[in-house]
């Protein structure tokens, strides 16, 4: 039999990390296993469910990679929200067969079902009442159905792939409802019924659905039919420890992109949030189908670490060839300039200069500025520091010997420099210094002569002679 997992998300907002984690191990198992990988929406929640946020998913999970197949015999994604026949008519058939009944109790009345159950200690709340009442469909007042928890037998336990031995004891569970007053289906029903016609094999989801397991096994063996594998994967934490919320920080995917982390970096990081394989740290998405296993997945919460992202992201940077780096990085030159940049042979040197120094891909951009806007400007506590008079004939110097290079390189302009340095009797750091805030603006920057190299000479002489004006208008201390 063919692995078949599935990712169901909510669309009432954009993908949160936890979910793109989720349909990151769902993706992974079956295609380790040559299986399928199926996608749906679980749009009951009318009221915050919209195609915009299906939209987002949708390009959420486009830009980490994770492909979805066909689902056969739908058209296209299914939705909850088209399956109410369906549904319905598994509700009919489970009335039909003595497994559900129909219930009346008001409002009124569950709440004093819950206050006794509080004051006498008790998990199972519903009493019962209706149970054997035969309520007949035209009972002519709102009725709810309810599925009949059988008194003996039935199995609400199992060995979860993750979180090992769970459930709960039968004794503790109601006759729960299955369809509301107005007709439709609760989220247990509906859950088992696109597992089963999907053909899913293994349901890997968020530890949060564990305790709604043991409810979906009763209905599994109400309809007779084999329930597939499920495996509960961690909790994501933040930093307080507490499960992280989608109100703590903006902790969609998309959020993440935007900020410049690349895509196969977020997906090293995903799946490193609870799964390892010995030592591996740093990985691609095809490594990361060679290997994964839920054996690999912990049980304990996984926290979400900005750093350690950062960190992930940097490796990530590092090892991306050179045209796939400058199509990442294009959307974010152009925004820091405020218009299409056109990346050319020495801005590609230079952002290779900055690959060791960047840890997101706007944070190259933003410290590539140099290298393609006219307009400079310099650090504040740089320029003070290092664009004294002292510095004007050091630079004044430099300008005049890398004006009459013949080549433009990295050996004629070290030589350049190193003649100014021995005619000024001075050590490199006391040009380098005052340079690199010539030509950069800051403080900072990858070495001083691969960095002129990269910037030009055209730039270079302007920026030299227009620091070296302003250093001698400074007053002297």
């Amino acid at each position: 039999m063919s692995l078949v997992t599935r990712y169901a998300p909510s669309p009432t907002g954009p993908l949160h990390i936890g979910g793109a984690r989720t349909a990151l191990y769902c993706w992974a198992l079956a295609r380790r296993h040559a299986g399928r990988f199926l996608l749906r929406f679980e749009d009951t929640d009318r009221a915050r469910s919209t195609r915009e946020s299906e939209l987002a998913v949708l390009e959420a999970l486009e830009w980490l990679g994770i492909e979805h197949d066909e689902v056969p015999g739908f058209a296209g994604i299914p939705r909850q929200s088209e399956r109410a026949a369906r549904y319905a008519g598994i509700v009919g058939e489970l009335l039909e067969r003595g497994r559900a009944y129909r219930c009346t109790a008001t409002p009124e009345e569950l709440e004093g079902m819950r206050e006794a159950a509080r004051a006498e200690g008790r998990k199972r709340v519903y009493d019962g009442r209706n149970r054997d009442a035969g309520i007949p469909a035209d009972v002519g007042a709102p009725f709810c159905v309810r599925l009949r928890v059988p008194d003996s037998g039935p199995e609400t336990r199992w060995t979860d792939l993750i979180a090992g031995a769970s459930g709960e004891a039968p004794e503790d569970i109601d006759d729960f409802v299955i369809a509301r007053t107005d007709g439709s289906a609760v989220y247990h029903l509906a859950v088992v019924v696109d597992d089963h016609d999907m053909g899913v094999t293994h349901v890997v989801r968020g530890r949060e659905h564990l305790s709604s397991t043991p409810r979906q096994l009763l209905l599994y063996q109400a309809l007779g039919w084999e329930p597939p594998a499920f495996a509960h994967v961690p909790l994501l934490v933040g930093a307080s420890g507490k499960k992280l919320s989608k109100r703590e920080g903006d902790v969609s995917v998309q959020a993440y992109r935007d900020r410049g982390f690349p895509a196969e970096a977020m997906v090293n990081y995903l799946a490193r949030l609870g799964w390892s394989h010995g030592d591996l740290e740093i990985f691609e998405r095809r490594t990361l189908v060679e290997l994964f296993s839920l054996e690999g997945v912990g049980r304990a919460p996984a926290q979400v670490d900005e750093a350690k992202l950062a960190w992930v992201s940097q490796q990530h940077l590092k090892r991306m060839p050179a045209e796939e780096l400058a199509a990442a990085v294009q959307p974010f030159l152009d925004a820091e300039a405020g218009e299409p940049v056109a990346i050319g042979e020495r801005l590609r040197a230079g952002l290779d200069l900055l690959r060791e120094r960047s840890e997101t891909l706007a944070d190259m951009a933003r410290q590539a500025r140099f290298l393609y806007v006219d307009e400079l400007e310099y650090e504040p506590k740089a320029a003070r520091k290092f664009l004294k008079p002292p510095a004007a004939p050091l630079l004044r110097d430099a300008g005049a010997a890398l004006g009459g290079l013949d080549s433009w390189d990295r050996a004629a302009i070290e030589a350049a420099l190193g003649g100014v340095v021995d005619a000024h009797q001075v050590k490199l750091g006391k040009l380098a210094q005052p340079l690199r805030v010539a030509v950069t603006g800051r403080g900072a920057s990858p070495g001083i002569y691969e960095t002129l190299e990269a910037l030009g000479r055209d730039r270079t002489l302007a920026r030299i002679e227009a620091a070296a004006a302003r250093a001698e208008t400074v007053p002297s201390d």
